[in-house]
């Protein structure tokens, strides 16, 4: 596919997000492509007019995401099921999912441009928060679902079916409920597996399990798990990609499947994934 339109998301409150994008887009224009920017970039830039994302997604060919990780996590909500390939640039610390350094920003676009790179569809997931009074509250993520006991002292008990059959009752600090692309971020701290993101599975991993036999588990992509909060008199906190959280009473319930939509991430043109998990992890490298 040929690439003349570019669109540009960027975190706003890095300081170096308007530099980046500023020079990305001049070194765009260059070339004789058109560019547009996501409206608050656009205005911190001075360039005018921006684009919400979700129109920008449906006039471009390709789109830049300038930030972290959660920079990417914030735009797949606004981007999944959209079939537009979408660029991590790092403007953070770690970054698994914004997978292209500044320093290797040109080099990487210039391949990008002239066709050079794959894309890796990342499998999402669909979850309804059942609370109080009975509305579901629909939320979908990239990376995971987290019941937590917040600020509790003590562990929550997490009453836990798949298919509506009865798993178990997780006593534990938490759960983690996640997509392969989440397995490297709060899953892999709370001991969960490494799962390659073209899998297409779902992780379910206790934290803190108060029994040590209670392990992750990995289940295949087409089954629905739900998650009752089990405690008399306490509450949890349920959070979405880590970014939007609720408080969940006893008998809340959380119901988690696969969404049918998924975000379409270029693959860096420079690294593979094992490179990247080498150098993310600091995993050793043979002689």
């Amino acid at each position: 596919m040929s690439i003349t339109k570019v669109g540009v998301i960027a975190n706003s409150s890095k300081e170096s997000a308007v530099e980046y994008t500023c020079r990305l887009c001049e070194w765009l224009l260059k070339k004789g492509l058109e560019v547009f920017l996501e409206d608050e970039i656009a205005e911190k830039a001075g360039i005018t007019p921006g684009i919400n994302r979700e129109d920008l997604a449906s006039i471009v060919d390709i789109i830049v995401v300038f930030g972290g990780d959660g920079t990417l996590l914030v735009a797949s909500r606004s981007l999944k099921g959209l079939d537009v390939p979408i660029v991590g640039i790092n403007l953070g610390g770690f970054g698994f999912l914004t997978v292209v350094n500044l320093n290797e920003m040109f080099s990487a676009m210039e391949l990008i441009l002239k066709g050079k790179y794959k894309t890796s569809k990342r499998m999402m997931l669909d979850a309804i928060f059942q609370g109080e009074g009975g509305q579901g509250i629909e939320k979908s993520v990239l990376n995971d679902v987290v019941i937590n006991r917040g600020d509790l002292g003590r562990m929550i008990h997490l009453k836990t079916f798949v298919d509506d059959k009865y798993l178990a009752t997780f006593k534990a600090d938490g759960l983690i409920i996640s997509t392969p692309t989440g397995s490297t971020a709060y899953s892999l701290s709370a001991g969960g597996p490494i799962v390659f993101p073209g899998l297409n599975s779902i992780i379910i991993n206790p934290i803190c399990p108060h029994t040590l036999t209670n392990r992750p588990i990995m289940l295949p992509p087409d089954v629905t798990i739900k998650v009752i909060l089990w405690m008399k008199d306490e509450s949890a906190t349920a959070t979405f990609d880590g970014q939007v959280s609720y408080i969940m009473k006893s008998g809340d319930a959380i119901e988690v499947k696969k969404s049918n939509d998924y975000i379409n991430l270029v693959d860096s043109p420079h690294r593979d994934y094992q490179e990247i998990l080498r150098t993310k992890l600091g995993w050793g490298e043979l002689p």
